[in-house]
């Protein structure tokens, strides 16, 4: 029988707001925020519509001024959105081409390269980052558009190679372009002067080093007072824009279209500015973001204001050891200080009010209507005295959701640079649960297991290195300095003992609970990453390295795995990049029949070289699911997928390699019969036959896919850990339908 879930109408209300209807009514789940978030941009049409954008491939849309988001995805990390100056309901973004929606942000259709010459999507790197191939395109890789105030069919955009960009203009709405003119390599913004004749429009593009402005085929550039780290424009009442920027040497403003510069003081001294936005219609009022700032005996950051265009500024948002009280934050000050967020990485202003400014940072969006009088975080919402949840803009990194066996309503989910989080009400709300791990370790938790047996004991592994097994972690870092271990909590979670005697520093990624092990004397295995397998034979207290056998230097062991006939396994992560096989950089697969005191290699399938995740067939124990990662080879990728073993692994079978970055396999634990996996090709798959055939779970579309775990409240619905979403849950039933790209050959797991 389906669960009922009764919510008030007002949570209705909110949820419906926050997600657009998918197929399977898949949701984000968890506390919402957490990770760095880019690029606001505020409708001129609407205020309440802005977007938002990450580094970890999702972006977002609010219709209701931040009450709600909407998560998308464009294939990649989006580096800019434009809105049209016109039409309401048309905006790009550029990701790994420039999309254009006419919907108000519901769906995106690529406008470059054309969709007529689209040959495919190239996917080489080690997040299977994308790269859209297709025939000549002299427009090449966009890094600044505008729109025409007045033509909402010409665009201008600043295109070409890293070693030459080139201004391109079209005048049919991106169907056709014409090179009008050869810009400075360094462009990062582009504006229309709006003074300007509608037949010979002026130009203004910014970069690191220069400020050009653009006539017909000329091009003048006029040196920046010091190398911007941020730079900003707007339109008054004079013939010439007022710009801000800041730099290493501090905020500059301009008065006259950069003729000439005068410095911004701030109040105190040494500020550190990071990010600034004026009003592109209001240009007198500017925001800067700042740090390091010394005043009163203290050392500030936040948010500057000016109002007369940087004659001279306020304090509008400033925090020293506390929170300050006009900034209202959502669950992050509360849990981790002001220090954790840090001041804004990005700041925008409204074109049409220069009191309204979003701001986002390492974790949040935040938001301020008066001016700066008051600030609000955007990207939670509290439901309970200690709970929160998510309204939508989610940014974080998740590796499994877990239940506990005694308590329903207990569930937890394992984060990336937040750390555990613990649900009390069927999650509904989460809080942070990792009171009493060490402080340098709080940063992930990789996994949790509950002990069957005693209620309420259960171990985490944890680490202050986040993100394993990415290469960006390990690739300058050695992973002898990583720090972690294990934990034990016997209160279910809400309080933590350090418990890893014997166990060096590691980053731990995995823990396995023996159950046929005696209930005093607890069997346990955990995978440290660049350090080997540990085992504890009497419930974690104390820990033995079991490395004889594996012939791999600094093995990085990330998975482990135990079938019914006690066999144990261990998957270990490749080293290489580069799309070579068969020397020492190749990952491994091991087994161990007599609880790891021995280990024997277990051949992987002809050209695999990165195992990711092993599950076990619960009734048939040499029935092995292997879930691979491509090798940097070729348009898709070489030796990536899932393959079969039915008889240990002395032989393989290819199961699915229609998605080649598979980052792990699960199977239903109520039928056997009945598989899961997902990767990072935007997919999570089902099979129903034991893995000899596969369909895609409609209504999932995030780029980056970790695991699946099916609801053990509801057989017909799964949770989706991600790399950047947080959790998605959502039926298996959901109906086949384009989702977010509309373009048919860019259409995201097909």
């Amino acid at each position: 029988m389906k669960r009922r879930v009764i919510v008030t109408a007002a949570l209705l209300l909110c949820l419906a707001g926050a997600w657009a209807e998918r197929p399977g009514d898949f949701r984000v789940i968890g506390p919402g925020g957490g990770g760095a978030m880019f690029n606001p941009t505020i409708s001129p049409h609407d205020a309440s519509t802005v977007l938002v954008s990450c580094d970890m491939s999702g972006s977002y849309i609010t219709h209701d001024g931040g009450q709600t988001w909407r998560m998308f995805n464009l294939r990649g990390v989006v580096n800019f959105f434009a809105f049209d100056p016109s039409d309401p309901k048309t905006i790009y973004a550029h990701a790994t081409g420039l999309w254009r929606s006419v919907d108000g942000g519901e769906n995106w259709n690529l406008v470059s390269p054309s969709p007529a010459s689209v040959q495919g999507v190239k996917m080489s790197s080690d997040h299977a980052d994308e790269i859209i191939l297709a025939q000549a395109d002299p427009v090449g890789e966009i890094v600044a558009m505008a729109i025409d105030p007045a033509n909402s069919r010409v665009l201008y955009v600043a295109g070409g190679s890293k070693e030459k960009r080139v201004l391109f203009v079209s005048r049919d709405f991106g169907q056709t372009w014409l090179r009008q003119a050869d810009l400075p390599v360094d462009v990062r913004r582009m504006w229309v002067d709006t003074h300007s004749s509608a037949e010979t429009r002026s130009l203004f593009l910014a970069g690191t080093q220069s400020l050009m402005v653009v006539n017909g085929a000329s091009v003048q550039n006029v040196r920046l007072p010091a190398p911007a780290t941020d730079i900003s424009l707007g339109f008054g009442s004079g013939s010439q824009p007022t710009i801000y920027l800041t730099s290493e040497r501090g905020a500059f403003v301009s008065a006259d279209g950069g003729t000439t510069w005068q410095k911004c003081l701030l109040p105190g001294s040494g500020a550190k500015v990071r990010a600034v936005a004026t009003s592109l219609h209001n240009a007198e009022t500017a925001y800067v973001s700042y740090s390091d700032l010394a005043l009163e005996g203290k050392t500030w950051m936040g948010v500057a204001k000016t109002s007369n265009s940087g004659a001279d500024w306020q304090l509008v948002w400033k925090e020293s050891a506390a929170a300050a009280e006009n900034v209202h934050d959502n669950w992050i000050t509360e849990h981790f200080g002001i220090g954790w967020g840090e001041n804004p990485l990005n700041i925008t202003v409204a074109d049409q009010d220069p009191n309204l400014s979003y701001g986002t940072d390492l974790g949040r969006t935040m938001r301020t209507t008066d001016g700066g009088i008051t600030w609000t975080g955007l990207y939670s919402r509290k439901v309970s005295a200690s709970g929160w949840t998510t309204v939508g803009l989610d940014v974080t990194t998740s590796y499994g959701i877990h239940f506990d066996p005694f308590d329903s309503k207990r569930r937890f989910i394992t984060y990336t640079d937040i750390g555990l989080f613990r649900s009390e009400d069927s999650g509904s709300s989460w809080t942070t649960s990792t009171k009493g791990v060490p402080e340098e370790w709080r940063n992930t938790t990789y996994w949790v297991v509950f002990d069957p047996k005693v209620k309420g004991r259960m171990w985490s592994v944890n680490s202050g290195t986040h993100d394993l097994p990415r290469p960006k972690m390990w690739r300058h870092n050695s992973v002898t300095t990583y720090k972690g271990g294990v934990c034990r909590s016997d209160d279910g979670g809400q309080t933590w003992t350090k418990s890893n005697s014997g166990m060096d520093e590691t980053a731990a990624t995995h823990i396995l609970l023996d159950p046929t092990s005696p209930v005093d004397a607890r069997v346990l295995y955990v995978a440290g990453y660049g350090r080997g397998v540990y085992k504890s034979v009497d419930g974690g207290r104390n820990w033995t390295l079991k490395n004889q056998g594996v012939t791999q230097n600094e093995p990085f062991v990330w998975r482990l795995a135990l079938s019914s006939n006690g066999t144990l396994y261990s998957v270990i992560a490749r080293r290489s990049e580069d799309g070579s096989i068969g020397n020492d950089l190749d990952g491994a697969l091991y087994s161990s029949t007599d609880g790891a005191e021995h280990w024997k290699k277990v051949t992987l399938p002809s050209g695999v070289n990165g195992p990711n995740g092993l599950a076990i067939d619960p009734k048939s124990p040499d029935r092995l699911y292997l879930a691979t990662w491509a090798r940097a080879e070729g348009q898709h990728g070489e030796g990536g997928g899932i393959y079969i073993s039915e008889n240990g692994g002395n032989n393989w079978q290819v199961a699915l390699d229609q998605d080649r970055h598979i980052y792990d396999v699960t199977i239903d634990p109520t039928d056997a019969n009945v598989l899961y996996a997902a990767g990072f090709e935007s997919s999570a798959w089902r099979s129903t036959d034991r893995g000899r055939h596969w369909t895609r779970i409609q209504g999932f579309n995030f780029k980056m896919a970790h695991r699946v775990i099916p609801d053990p409240l509801d057989h017909d619905e799964i949770f989706i850990t991600t790399f950047g979403g947080s959790v998605w849950h959502g039926s298996i039933h959901g109906q086949k339908q384009p989702l977010d790209i509309t373009t048919p050959a860019l259409q995201l797991g097909q």
